[in-house]
């Protein structure tokens, strides 16, 4: 099923003019519990592709639910959801697994990917980490949205910035996965950035 939907991204996302419909792939990811499956499933206008089993005692020994004691399921290959930004523009969302133990399946999943967005918990900011490494290291653009969490310390953009060591010009947004509205604007974000960033790419490369 995944290898279905990346290809069919690679082959919608052909553009040969302006009225040709576009769809995009986007990831979103982060660690364990950090509202992945919220976020995709706020913003879809299908019902969202879910994966979702409950934690089992063996699980809860490898995977850190610190901070998140009241999760009872985890996601265990992806989400899957879709958006039309505007007409003639939709993407398509794969959220992925949040466990170190399912890592295997994000470079599938990140295959066509325009970009990402990185969601981020403050309570436990390095969480997200291995997300950022790993979009960094494949030049994949990212966005972090910090995930505003009841009670949790807020923060500003450019501290979520310093903390996480991002390059420079990387967004950091803040949002509420649960709302569609929050969740757009953080997608809108990633899409023009993801656009500003391959656009200098092509430039760089005919320069």
């Amino acid at each position: 099923m995944v290898t279905e939907h990346s290809e069919a991204t690679e082959h919608s996302a052909t553009v040969s003019g302006d009225n040709t419909p576009l769809a995009l792939k986007i990831l979103v990811a982060g660690g364990f519990g950090v509202g992945k499956t919220t976020l995709v499933g706020a913003v879809s206008e299908i019902r969202p592709l879910r994966t979702e089993e409950l934690l089992s005692e063996a699980g809860r020994s490898v995977d850190d639910t610190h901070g998140v004691d009241q999760k009872v399921t985890t996601t265990v290959a992806m989400d899957f959801g879709r958006i039309t930004i505007r007409s003639g523009l939709s993407l398509y969302l794969f959220g992925t697994p949040g466990q170190d133990r399912f890592w295997f399946l994000w470079d599938e999943l990140s295959q066509g990917a325009l970009g990402a967005v990185v969601l981020a918990d403050t309570r436990r900011l390095e969480d997200c980490f291995p997300a950022v490494d790993y979009f960094e290291h494949r030049h994949i653009p990212f966005v972090v949205a910090v995930n505003r969490f009841t009670g949790a310390r807020p923060y500003g953009a450019p501290e979520v910035s310093r903390a996480l060591d991002l390059d420079r010009g990387t967004p950091v947004v803040l949002c509420d996965a649960r709302d569609r509205d929050s969740g757009k604007e953080v997608l809108i974000r990633l899409v023009e950035y993801a656009g500003r960033m391959h656009t200098a790419r092509i430039l760089d490369s005919v320069g």
